[in-house]
This record gives C-alpha cells, sequence and structure tokens, in this order.
C-alpha cells in the first residue's frame, strides 16, 4: 500500500513539475471588448486633441484680428490728423 501510495504521490509531482503554468487565453469576446474600449479610449483621445487645437486657433485668430484691428485704428487716426484744419 505505501509503494502505491509512494509511486501515486511521485506520479503526480512529477506532473505538476512539468505541465508548468498554464495561462488562460482569451476569448474572441474578451478580445473584441479590449478592441473597443481601445477605439473608445482612442477617439476620446482624439477628441481631446481636437479640443486643444480647436482652443489654439481661436487664441491664435483673436490675436491677429486685435492686432490688425489696433493697425487699422493707428492708420486711421493718421488719415484724421491729415485731414484735420489746422
Amino acid at each position: 500500500m505505501r509503494t502505491v501510495l509512494r509511486g501515486l504521490c511521485f506520479s503526480m509531482l512529477l506532473t505538476m513539475a512539468f505541465s508548468g503554468p498554464s495561462f488562460a487565453q482569451d476569448t474572441p469576446k474578451t478580445e473584441l471588448k479590449k478592441a473597443g474600449e481601445d477605439t473608445k479610449d482612442a477617439g476620446k483621445a482624439t477628441g481631446s486633441a481636437a479640443k486643444h487645437t480647436g482652443k489654439a486657433v481661436a487664441k491664435g485668430t483673436k490675436k491677429g484680428v486685435n492686432k490688425t484691428a489696433a493697425a487699422t485704428e493707428k492708420g486711421a487716426d493718421k488719415v484724421k490728423d491729415k485731414t484735420d484744419p489746422k
């Protein structure tokens, strides 16, 4: 009896030692879910980048418009000075 039990324990030990760790494979459903989450994250990042770029463009446009308006006002003042009677 002892010999059989010892042999059984030895064979179980060998089986566990050589089988190695088994890693779970992702199922197609899990793969699709991960792909969907990645796509969602990429969409959020793209939206955030577009928003940031839009704000930068708006700021630059406003700066340019204000600069142009100031130059126009300066030119108008010069014309006014020339046309005013002395």
